[in-house]
């Protein structure tokens, strides 16, 4: 199994897929070995009749002329040509390897097997035929064999043709040299076409490892759960993406060898790979990661430990991690899924109280004309209808996909709809000085429904107001104001603002929220919009989630940036969520005062 890994040469991978670069290669090898024995062998034969002459053994100088021209041919062939298969037929190729060495150990055997002195030259005959096996298909080794035995048999009969010879045991000793070459070339063909079908089939098994290598490679990059192989020596060989990411360690470190013992904050994750190359394979265990000035991430991890490859060796423990979070969100939404089929029925028994509440006290209303009562029973029909509208909501957001857009059907004064809420917000919650809401002048409309916003303001405040400090300012609304250019805009942080189109926009409006808490954690801010996914584990997760949906449902976006801002002559550090709006038409503006004027088309749909 082939991980993304920063110390990958320290594993020991299966041989790669082979080339047609490297087969040529092999071949090259085998054709040069070949040659160089053919060049070498005219050298020693040169070498040998030399010393032949010198000592008078032999005063032939064709002989010398026929080693040297061997031993030239043979070295031109080994430095000047390349590597080349035989054909099935003799051509001027196999003339130049082959046929020169036929006709240079014949010449050889006439010229000196005739002499007293005779030397057999008979055995040469063998490097020719197996060279002719190995390099060519069989047909011609079988003709190079019959080449060899036809120019034996000639031989054999021009010694009885020059004088009396012992013929029979003469065609004897050439049948047996002529069956030995064709036995010789047979052999030698069949085991290189053995080896050349082994050699197919190794390459087909190494491309179906490497397929499978790279499938492997690719599901555990893609891997949630991080994946680490950690030795008995407690360095971590090799690590998915996912793991990297659970255990905090940033990009220019991946490439760097780690060492668990060097890391004091992963002590428990240490323990754990002990234990298991001990024989106590963790199932399933929750340890808790240290991260350097990122706080601590609790993990769920189980261990196993591989099969060494050979008896004096050690396995390797792999690792598996997911993040505790993660796994109670996915339980959360699992929850949710079953409880949505639920949705539709209780939506039911829950509209049918409220429509009965809302009928009685519509009737106990009739009755009653003290003021005291009849405010009593106001309070209870709008709180009825607020009711109706939040299982109204809930349910659109089950049955909406996420992302889809809503049109904007209401119209709101966005000035006074903040400074209404955040005086609300702020009078229930008893924060004195430390909101501080900077609104502009009123005017400005944006196509929202006001109970939507009221519910993302209070959220965001409720949110601030959790972490934020005790000082003066600690929690700021305010607006930004950015004129229209007809294009899709962006917020500041690379997200898109709401949909704008090319007429009619007037201006963009991004309301901030703004609070001095600390830092989210990178894994916490890298899911802050989605279902179910908090740090604290009695939240729901949800908040922010329904603020991205009920903007998404009025062409608005909402992000998070981590900013800075004076308060009180100091610059302090804090997090801001930005809602992004665009202004209706102007004709809006003169349909909230003129009843009588025709629908507006909102700038946001």
């Amino acid at each position: 199994m082939a991980l993304t890994t920063a110390t990958a040469a320290a594993l020991d991978h299966p041989p790669t897929e082979r080339t047609a670069l490297d087969k040529l290669a092999e071949f090259d090898r085998l054709w040069r070995g070949f040659m160089t024995a053919r060049a070498t062998l005219g050298g020693v034969l040169l070498f040998s009749h030399v010393g032949l002459y010198v000592m008078r053994d032999t005063r032939n100088p064709w002989l010398m002329g026929i080693c040297a021209a061997y031993f030239a041919a043979a070295l031109a062939v080994r430095v000047l040509s390349s590597a080349k298969r035989l054909r099935k037929r003799f051509d001027f190729y196999w003339l130049r390897t082959v046929g020169i060495d036929l006709l240079a150990f014949s010449a050889l055997q006439v010229i000196h097997g005739s002499t007293v002195t005779s030397v057999n030259y008979t055995p040469l005959f063998a490097l020719p035929v197996l060279m002719a096996a190995v390099l060519g298909p069989l047909r011609t080794a079988m003709a190079t064999a019959a080449s060899v035995t036809i120019l034996l048999f000639a031989y054999a009969g021009w010694l009885c043709w020059q004088g009396p010879q012992p013929v029979t045991s003469l065609l004897l000793q050439t049948a047996l040299a002529g069956t030995g070459s064709f036995v010789v070339s047979f052999i030698a063909s069949e085991m290189a076409s053995q080896l050349a079908i082994v050699e197919r089939s190794a390459e087909r098994s190494q491309l179906a490892a490497a397929a499978q290598r790279r499938v492997n490679e690719l599901v555990i990059e893609a891997l949630t759960e991080g994946v680490i192989v950690v030795d008995v020596q407690h360095f971590v060989r090799s690590a998915n993406p996912a793991a990297y990411v659970l255990l905090g360690i940033p990009e220019p470190q991946r490439r760097v060898p780690i060492d668990l013992a060097q890391r004091p904050g992963w002590s428990a994750l240490r323990k754990l790979v002990v234990a298991s190359f001990q024989g106590h394979c963790a199932g399933g265990e929750d340890l808790d990661i240290d991260h350097a000035g990122q706080g601590v991430r609790r993990l769920r991890v189980r261990s196993q430990i591989t099969a060494p490859l050979d008896p004096g060796s050690r396995g390797l423990c792999v690792v598996f991690m997911q993040d505790q979070r993660e796994i109670q969100a996915r339980l959360r939404t699992e929850k949710l899924a079953s409880m949505g089929r639920m949705s539709a029925a209780v939506a039911h028994e829950i509209r049918n109280p409220l429509a009965a509440i809302v009928q009685a006290n519509a009737l106990l209303a009739e009755d009653l004309h003290q003021g005291m009562h009849r405010r009593l029973t106001q309070m209870i029909e709008q709180n009825a209808q607020r009711l109706e509208r939040i299982v109204h909501d809930i349910l659109h957001l089950a049955q909406t996909p996420a992302g889809e857009e809503g049109s904007c059907t209401q119209t709101v004064e966005l000035y006074t709809a903040i400074d209404r809420i955040g005086n609300d917000w702020q009078t229930q919650h008893g924060l004195g000085q430390r909101l501080r809401v900077s609104l502009g002048t009123p005017g400005a409309f944006v196509g929202f429904d006001p109970e939507h916003l009221r519910r993302i303001l209070v959220n965001l405040l409720d949110n601030a107001k959790r972490y934020a400090s005790e000082r003066e300012g600690a929690i700021q609304v305010d607006v930004l104001t950015t004129p229209g250019t007809g294009d899709k805009g962006d917020d500041g942080v690379g997200n898109k603002t709401c949909n704008e189109v090319s007429k009619g926009i007037d201006d963009r409006l991004t309301v901030r929220v703004w609070s001095d808490s600390g830092p989210l954690d990178p894994s916490v801010e890298q899911h802050l919009f989605e279902p179910f996914f908090s740090s604290e584990s009695r939240s729901s997760g949800l908040g922010l989630f329904i603020c991205r949906e009920l903007c998404t449902r009025h062409g608005a976006t909402i992000a998070y940036e981590r900013t800075t801002r004076v308060v009180h002559d100091a610059a302090i550090q804090g997090n801001e969520f930005r809602i992004c709006l665009c202004t209706r038409n102007r004709s809006a503006t003169q349909h909230k005062l003129d009843p009588a004027a025709p629908p507006a088309t909102p700038a946001c749909s």
